[in-house]
């Protein structure tokens, strides 16, 4: 009797113990714990945001400089709500990152005075780096100085979500999205702007917001 007992009591831990896990038997993706990342991990993902911000603003390379902060098969685009894919802006791979860094597909650069962001400078701040499967994601405010023309004027233009990678090469973004809940109203880019944007806050990625 006790040994049929305690074949039942083993069968019943052996079907329970999956469920509880919320992990089907073989299914080796769920729940994988997120990376446990160094200070110095934290470093490198602190100077590839800082990276942005400077060659965004300078283009350099053809745009491959701005290209290569991000892997292979990474992606920018542009959202306007926090938390929500990137709808506006869209470019993903090495060449549409290099147009988005200012490149003109020649191995050149664009004149700066022709895009909608001509004299913004980027100033990133309060950045959060959170470890995750693989990885790890981030996000930060984005301050605009320059806006309209005016070097003197500066606007709050949301801030960035982030996916980032360790590649051989080092962190990389997988991707980093524009969060701009305030585009349509934006001095620069919505219907507030000044000698330069677009009222319909649109839409191809040499003029979008970066």
């Amino acid at each position: 009797m006790r040994t049929v007992i305690l074949a039942g009591l083993v069968l019943a831990l052996g079907q329970a113990l999956p469920a509880r896990a919320g992990q089907q038997p073989g299914d080796r993706t769920a729940r994988r714990p997120a990376m446990t990342l160094t200070p110095q991990d934290y470093v490198e993902i602190q100077q590839l945001s800082a990276r942005y911000a400077f060659l965004i603003d300078s283009c350099t390379n053809g745009g491959y400089d701005f290209a290569d902060l991000f892997t292979e098969d990474g992606e920018f685009s542009v959202s306007e709500q926090w938390g929500a894919a990137g709808t506006i802006g869209r470019s993903k791979g090495r060449d549409a990152l290099a147009a988005a860094g200012g490149g003109d597909g020649k191995g050149g650069c664009r004149d700066p005075k022709t895009l909608v962001g001509y004299g913004i400078s980027h100033v990133i701040v309060n950045h959060v780096i959170t470890p995750a499967p693989g990885g790890a994601t981030g996000k930060c405010y984005l301050l605009a100085i320059g806006v309209g023309g005016d070097p003197t004027t500066i606007e709050r233009q949301g801030g960035y979500e982030d996916v980032y990678v360790k590649t051989p090469a080092g962190w990389r973004f997988k991707s980093r999205t524009h969060v701009f809940p305030n585009l349509r109203q934006s001095v620069q880019f919505g219907s507030g702007r000044g000698r330069r944007g677009r009222a319909d806050g649109a839409a191809a990625p040499p003029s979008s917001p970066r």
